[in-house]
């Protein structure tokens, strides 16, 4: 076995680099070594906003954190203080890589080449020193009686280090965190989240690549709705409102077994009678006109056409012919119209789960284990996820720095006390 090392971030994830070239810079002197267990390190942030890199958030309609971090928002919410997204986006530019706040207030580098933040972090590891190996997959962590801990590999030879952080990313499984149960850390289920809906509706379906730009989207019988642009598509459902949906109620959805009934407010009106009476004034200004020719400037033309026909209208039927029954008709289809979702898709190549190390099993000021003295937690290993928007990857910045910062001062806080501490009588 190789000598002990000082701090080993198991992980080359976002979150893993950001612990371990905090925790070098904060000690110079320390060994560090980041333990990947895929061949390439930093994978999940070269295809993250679609190969750009979504890297943050510039929060700015953020009025409170729980609209974005359906779980962990009152931990985010403290560890904000230390490293927050004005500490993260100055970190990237301070290295050279310019960024953009879009209109969207998503952030992004000016290159908008995911490469630039990925290699930004890679050359900040060499230059202070930092190790990567890959080909590393934990299978236990043992803490030994002398303190130190010994990380376990799958093929590798075992390696002990001082401090340790775990930034392995989610898991879909509990069976990928039953080494950490076996320590005592409570477990929150893992669940997918961040997700598009399946919807076997063909005449939906049909309307793939329409957008409806300020939807809102419901669980029936639920507190759960989000808001949004809504993107049909060739499965059923996507877009940010549907995205949003899907991460605040991926625990529910996961019980109901991805099958439930999807209400979509496709005017994010919830008024009935303001929807009624923007209608009769369509009708007013256009008796003679069929309905398929005079609409809600709202809806794209292919979609409104969609609601007549869910409404029971005919397209031909004259604004002058409607009646009151046919106006209730057609509010009741743009403000309630129900759809049965039949299961998830994938959002593009992002895999974001809910669930992870319960927060009740970690300081919340430094990140370390309740169950073992020296242990760190950062990034999606935790029970902390966000809906879409670079609220994720925020997430993993901020619990990296902080689990890097608090292993270099514990280990700096050793370093001290040995130092201090008289020699051993012979």
């Amino acid at each position: 076995m190789e000598k002990t090392i000082d701090i080993a971030v198991v992980g080359g994830g976002a979150a893993g680099f950001m612990a371990a070239v905090t925790a070098r810079q904060q000690l110079p002197g320390a060994r560090v070594v980041i333990l990947e267990r895929a061949r390439k390190v930093l994978a999940k942030v070269l295809i993250s906003g679609g190969g750009r890199c979504n890297l943050t958030n510039s929060f700015a309609s953020v009025s409170d954190l729980r609209q974005v971090y359906p779980r962990g928002h009152k931990l985010m919410k403290r560890l904000f203080n230390t490293f927050g997204p004005a500490e993260a986006r100055q970190w990237f530019e301070s290295r050279g890589v310019p960024l953009v706040v879009q209109a969207d207030e998503c952030v992004f580098p000016q290159s908008q080449d995911s490469h630039s933040v990925t290699r930004c972090l890679t050359d900040e590891a060499r230059r202070l020193g930092v190790e990567v190996r890959t080909e590393h997959t934990l299978t236990a962590v043992r803490r030994l009686d002398d303190g130190r801990l010994q990380l376990l590999f799958n093929e590798q030879e075992p390696l002990c280090c001082r401090r340790a952080a775990i930034t392995t990313g989610g898991s879909p499984t509990l069976r990928g965190l039953q080494h950490l149960m076996d320590m005592g850390h409570a477990i929150e289920l893992p669940v997918p989240s961040l997700f598009t809906f399946t919807i076997e509706d063909t005449a939906l379906r049909s309307l793939m690549g329409t957008v409806a730009e300020r939807a809102s989207v419901a669980i029936p019988g639920t507190r759960l709705r989000a808001e949004g642009e809504l993107l049909i598509t060739h499965w059923g459902m996507s877009g940010p409102a549907i995205l949003k949906l899907s991460s605040h109620a991926a625990r529910i959805i996961s019980e109901r077994q991805y099958r439930f009934p999807l209400s979509v407010n496709w005017l994010h009106q919830s008024n009935a009678a303001v929807v009624e009476e923007q209608l009769r004034a369509i009708a007013a200004a256009n008796a003679r006109k069929q309905l398929s020719s005079a609409r809600l400037q709202a809806l794209p033309t292919r979609l409104w056409l969609h609601l007549l026909t869910r409404a029971g209208l005919p397209a031909e039927r004259k604004w002058a012919e409607m009646g009151s029954r046919g106006f209730n008709r057609l509010v009741e289809t743009l403000t309630n119209d129900v759809y049965q979702v039949s299961g998830k898709s994938a959002f593009r190549d992002e895999f974001v789960t809910c669930g992870g190390v319960s927060l009740r099993s970690i300081n919340p000021n430094t990140l370390e284990s309740r169950h073992c003295e020296g242990l760190f937690f950062a990034g999606e290993v935790l029970d902390i996820d966000a809906i879409t928007g670079g609220f994720n990857l925020q997430a993993a910045w901020t619990t990296g720095y902080v689990a890097g910062l608090n292993m270099a001062a514990g280990a700096r806080s050793e370093a001290e006390e040995n130092r201090h501490r008289p020699p051993t009588a012979p």
